[in-house]
C-alpha cells in the first residue's frame, strides 16, 4: 500500500532537480504532496504565520516526509521547519541526495550536507537508481521504528 509522502526541498534553488524525483511514477500523484513554486511564492511574502499553515496543510494527511537535499539545503529555516514538523507529526522520514541529478545543461552541482538528526537514512537519487527505488525508501521510512 501506497503511503502519502511529503516532498521537502530549497524551493529556488533545486527546483529542477527535485522536479525529477517527484515526477517519478512509482508513487502514486494521489500520494505524493509537496508545496507548489506558485504556492510557495505566494504565501511567503505573506508572513510567517501564512507560511507555517501551508506547511502544516500539506502535511496534514502524509505519513512520510523525503527531504530532497541539495548544496543548500541545510539551514534553509523552512526545511527545517517542515522536517520538525513532520517529526512532530510523526511521519517517516529520509533524505534523497539530488547534486548528482544532472540539469539541463548536463552540469551537477556540488553535494549538500545533510539536514536530517542522526539516524535518519539518505540516498543518492543517482547512485542509488531513485528512480527505480523510491517505493522502498518511502516503505522503509514508514515502517522504521
Amino acid at each position: 500500500m501506497p503511503h502519502p509522502t511529503f516532498f521537502s526541498w530549497h524551493h529556488e534553488l533545486d527546483h529542477l532537480r527535485s522536479s525529477v524525483v517527484c515526477s517519478t511514477p512509482h508513487l502514486e500523484d494521489a500520494h505524493k504532496t509537496w508545496i507548489s513554486a506558485p504556492a510557495w511564492q505566494m504565501v511567503t511574502p505573506v508572513g510567517e504565520a501564512a507560511t507555517e499553515a501551508l506547511i502544516l496543510s500539506e502535511l496534514k494527511h502524509t505519513a512520510v516526509t523525503a527531504v530532497l537535499i541539495g548544496p543548500e539545503t541545510t539551514g534553509r529555516r523552512w526545511v527545517q521547519h517542515e522536517i520538525d514538523s513532520s517529526l512532530k507529526r510523526g511521519n517517516g522520514l529520509f533524505g534523497i541526495y539530488l547534486h548528482n541529478i544532472e540539469d539541463e545543461f548536463g552540469s551537477t552541482v556540488p553535494q549538500g550536507a545533510n539536514p536530517l538528526p542522526p539516524g535518519y537514512p539518505t540516498y543518492d537519487w543517482v547512485l542509488e537508481d531513485g528512480f527505480s527505488n523510491l517505493g522502498h525508501w518511502v516503505d522503509a521510512a514508514y515502517f522504521a521504528p
